[in-house]
């Protein structure tokens, strides 16, 4: 089968390439799924790099997760031959074919075409985990959400929409803002560059955001720091613009409002209950049409290296996802 294989580190995706390799062989336990299409996520490219916590050994096949059609599995799997399902793991999905642990696999839910349902995964459970599970939303809230054009973004955007929050979708480019309109019709689009908290303020009377959702660290952490109300929270997801920023604890006690660290894999992994029942959540809102992950393009696996351009310029707004 062909695959996308990192055989060395290196910054500029020199150590990666498309090769031609043996198909997995499914063992006990596992589920061989003929993949039909995967979705491109921000720690994919960091792996190429070893900029990752995560750091497989070398050579490895990229690729997070992934949707397609079951081949073969156990008597007993929950799976059968012809199954539509999704999932993944940290690695495999970038290939033909991909053999999985029959409990990193749901089916894909009625609605879903495969690329959308191998764009849901990781997104939508960070973004549950950070909106849900961790920031406590309720209906009528509002969520300042940060980097809101990329596939997290977008997702955390949706599902707080479809879960009755006020949405402030927000980016450091006028064309994203543009397109967030369009695609994620949130109630309010902003820039995040400079001081911003002026029109939150502007936005909320005065009151302030209950969430404010961070994959972007750096000043816009900073100045998230002056638009939470009291009582709310500072949701870290991440730290793309590079600067990992720092607080002094006077600030949270004094204006009331916590920051809480979002590691949505290890919450899963910690939580396997917890994991199983928001990914049955996450289904029934995309089986009702409530939530979906919006594609900005499709590539054939061949124009990889266009995919993951693409997301490190920042061109890009919901996810990529590459058909083997």
């Amino acid at each position: 089968m062909k695959a996308l294989v990192v055989r060395s580190l290196s910054p500029d995706l020199s150590g990666t390439q498309i090769e031609e390799i043996a198909d997995p062989v499914r063992e006990e336990g596992q589920v061989l799924v003929r993949v039909r299409a995967a979705s491109l996520n921000y720690p994919d490219l960091l792996m190429t790099r070893g900029d990752y916590q995560f750091k497989p050994d070398v050579p490895f096949v990229s690729g997070l997760e992934m949707a397609g059609e079951v081949v073969e599995a156990d008597a007993g799997s929950g799976f059968k031959s012809g199954d539509r399902v999704m999932g993944g793991a940290k690695t495999g999905a970038f290939a033909g074919l991909v053999a999985l642990p029959a409990s990193s696999l749901r089916p894909v839910p009625a609605g879903l075409g495969f690329p959308e349902a191998a764009a849901m995964g990781a997104a939508y459970h960070t973004a549950y985990v950070a909106l849900v599970e961790l920031g406590g939303l309720q209906e009528g809230q509002t969520v300042l959400v940060h980097g809101a054009s990329g596939g997290v973004g977008l997702a955390a955007c949706d599902l707080a929409k479809a879960l009755g929050a006020r949405v402030f979708a927000a980016s450091h480019r006028e064309d994203k803002l543009a397109a967030l309109k369009r695609i994620a019709a949130p109630d309010a689009a902003i820039p995040n560059t400079g001081r911003f908290r002026e029109q939150v303020a502007e936005l909320t009377g005065g009151r302030l955001c209950d969430l404010v959702f961070d994959p972007i660290g750096g000043d816009v952490f900073d100045e998230s720091t002056r638009c939470v109300a009291f009582g709310g929270k500072l949701l870290v997801v991440g730290f793309v613009a590079g600067r990992i920023p720092e607080i002094a604890v006077n600030i949270p006690l004094i204006k009331g409002f916590s920051v809480v660290g979002v590691r949505a894999g290890e919450y899963a992994r910690r939580f396997p209950d917890r994991a199983k029942r928001i990914a049955a959540e996450l289904e029934r809102l995309a089986s009702e049409g409530r939530i979906s992950p919006h594609i900005d393009r499709t590539l054939p696996l061949a124009r990889w290296r266009e995919a993951f351009e693409a997301m490190e310029a920042g061109e890009i707004v919901g996810k990529i996802v590459l058909e083997p």
